[in-house]
């Protein structure tokens, strides 16, 4: 399993936190995306199931884990899209460590990770319901565009993406 333990520079928090990149076969990211689904059934409603099908993690084998003391409190992943195109899959931050900006360092430490695998951009997709999200991307550097494949035509979808720098 590949770990690797960064320090969050900017302890907002007395509680000793480490920013790790795994793969999805840490526990710890498995439990926050169990909360993340069980969040995004409610958001989702009826759509959740159409959702929940294009959000396995079997396929997830480069993912960023946020430890606040050695328990899980945010994550995010990506995985291969196209050549050039890596998709940033499961951001999630556990409502008790929102608004430390826990959820940007895991999605720059995404994007870098991307970065230094050759990929020139990074997408996503989130749905009408995300307000947060819908607001926390655009300040982050991503641009809505066409929705892709297999969001083409589906309404409750909002695609972005953002061109990555050169590792």
């Amino acid at each position: 399993m590949l770990t690797q333990h960064f320090s969050l520079g900017f302890l907002l928090n007395p509680t000793k936190m480490e920013l790790i990149r795994c793969d999805n076969f840490n526990l710890g990211f498995q439990a926050l995306v169990k909360l993340l689904d069980a969040e995004l059934a409610i958001r989702d409603g009826k759509d959740h199931a159409f959702y929940h099908q294009f959000n396995g993690i079997d396929a997830l084998k480069n993912v960023v884990v946020v430890l606040e003391g050695g328990l899980p409190v945010a994550c995010g992943a990506f995985k291969k899209y196209s050549a050039t195109q890596a998709e940033i899959k499961r951001m999630f931050t556990l409502s008790t460590a929102r608004n430390k900006g826990l959820a940007k360092q895991v999605l720059s430490e995404l994007e870098l990770w991307a970065a230094e695998l050759g990929y020139s951009a990074v997408i996503l997709e989130t749905g009408k319901a995300q307000i947060e999200e819908l607001a926390f991307y655009p300040k982050n550097g991503y641009t809505i565009t066409p929705n892709f494949t297999p969001y083409i035509g589906v309404e409750n979808s909002v695609c972005f993406i953002k061109e990555l720098k050169k590792a």
